[in-house]
């Protein structure tokens, strides 16, 4: 069985465990049509425009 040659230090195992890895929130930037914030690269989901074109219909 595998067995650790010396002791893993502090600083190497908090390291490990640190929370750098863990990803970030998802940006968000402002619809061209009505202002409300969305998703990169997506319909926006409050008036379903995308590119400046209509790609679903949203009722008010």
């Amino acid at each position: 069985m595998a067995v650790p040659k010396r002791k893993t230090s502090k600083a190497r195992r908090d390291k490990r465990r640190s929370n750098v890895w863990k990803i970030s929130a998802p940006s968000m930037v402002k619809c061209s049509r009505c202002g409300k914030y969305k998703l990169y690269h997506r319909v926006c989901p409050s008036c379903g425009y995308y590119k400046g074109r209509e790609v679903i219909k949203v009722e008010d």
